[in-house]
């Protein structure tokens, strides 16, 4: 089955809603003008429910199937970057330092054309709870939403996404069963040691010469703490000491990430980090205090309900143009906060060929929009069929 003839037909809706979007972003939990579009687009598509402020200007609106039954939940993010967009194309941003760099405005673009059908058509039993959410790119948007306890305030029982995927062939749909996205944290290591002339090192405690040493041992967590086999990564990307090349400073500090896909290793790794921040501060005669901070969780996709993804998108696009086995991405999603609420899927739809993300260039493909709003529809009609049909 391929794109659906109904979701063909307003394809070029989808586009103008999503060119649009790409006019005004907006950043994190502060996006007024994008909220009241979708809330606007919402009323004239004639869902059942329109739920507004929802981690500040989320939404999460309802639309009724025929008869009883559970309610499946979609989200699509809309939240920009703060990036300076260098397109072109006469729809680019209109909010000077701000554009929508990772494709939120075609993810929130295929769910409103996904609404648009399921309202016309209603060939569905129960619910479903169309997720609309600010703050991915930062502020974990999806975290406060289940805080304030949306999956159980629309009695969600599953929860799905899509995230366009630059690169990838067109209209392809990638994923697996477990950890798909990793979880992220960041740590930074300040570093206070007594400076001198660079000429008398003996009179100093050289906080440099500690960070070296603190890198290089922290580079060891990987190779010698965890096992050969995990999927794990740790990159000092920061370090910042001194002013001249006679001066030993005073202090220095360390800044990196880490993205790991299980707690065990997530917890092994913190502990080790500050083991060695504090052997090696005493090693070097300094001071040394590590802030670890513990960010968005790893991405768990529930087996079933993957399964289940993998086997609608087959139905959208073909069984060649489906990978259900896709090697885990060290990048993170706050989509992992509903994931650890309720069991579901996360899903990557192939975009061609294109700038990446998050690149000043980055445009999404408005051709794929059909593609992902044809996927939604399929799930929720096949996940939820109307008695006697």
């Amino acid at each position: 089955m391929p794109v659906l003839n109904r979701i063909a037909e307003f394809a070029t809706d989808m586009t103008e809603w999503r060119q649009h979007l790409h006019t005004i972003p907006e950043l994190g939990f502060d996006c007024p003008k994008t909220a009241a579009f979708i809330k606007e687009r919402l009323e004239e598509i004639g869902v059942d429910e329109i739920h507004t402020g929802i981690a500040q200007t989320g939404i999460v609106a309802i639309i009724n199937g025929t008869g009883a039954g559970r309610t499946l939940g979609l989200r699509a993010d809309f939240d920009a970057l703060p990036i300076e967009e260098e397109t072109g194309v006469d729809y680019a941003s209109t909010h000077a330092g701000k554009m929508h760099a990772c494709g939120h405005d075609g993810h929130t673009a295929m769910l409103l054309g996904a609404a648009k059908y399921l309202a016309e058509t209603r060939n569905f039993a129960g619910r479903v709870a169309l997720i609309f959410q600010p703050a991915e790119e930062d502020g974990g948007g999806a975290q406060v939403m289940c805080a304030e306890g949306m999956m159980d305030r629309f009695e969600i029982a599953e929860v799905y996404g899509i995230h366009n995927f630059p690169g990838a062939p067109f209209g392809t749909f990638h994923t697996t069963p477990g950890p798909i996205m990793a979880a992220v944290d960041s740590f930074t290591i300040q570093i206070k040691g007594r400076g001198g002339h660079g000429a008398m090192p003996h009179e100093t405690a050289d906080p440099v010469v500690a960070a070296c040493g603190m890198v290089q041992a922290i580079q060891t967590i990987i190779s010698r703490n965890t096992h050969s086999g995990q999927e794990k990564v740790i990159s000092v990307t920061q370090i910042h000491t001194g002013s001249a090349s006679n001066i030993i400073p005073d202090t220095a500090m360390i800044n990196g990430t880490v993205r790991t896909f299980d707690k065990e290793t997530q917890e092994l790794i913190h502990r080790r980090m500050g083991e060695i921040v504090a052997g090696q501060a005493a090693s070097y005669g300094v001071e040394a205090e590590l802030d670890y901070e513990q960010g968005y969780p790893a991405t768990l996709n529930a087996p079933d309900q993957t399964e289940f993804a993998a086997r609608v998108a087959r139905e959208v696009v073909g069984d060649a143009n489906v990978n259900a086995n896709v090697p885990k991405v060290a990048g993170a999603e706050d989509f992992a906060y509903m994931l650890e609420e309720r069991p579901g899927a996360y899903l990557f739809l192939g975009a061609g060929e294109g700038a990446g993300l998050h690149h000043p260039k980055f445009n999404f493909n408005d051709e794929i929009a059909p593609v992902g709003a044809s996927f939604f529809v399929r799930m929720v009609e096949t996940a939820q069929p109307v008695a006697g049909k």
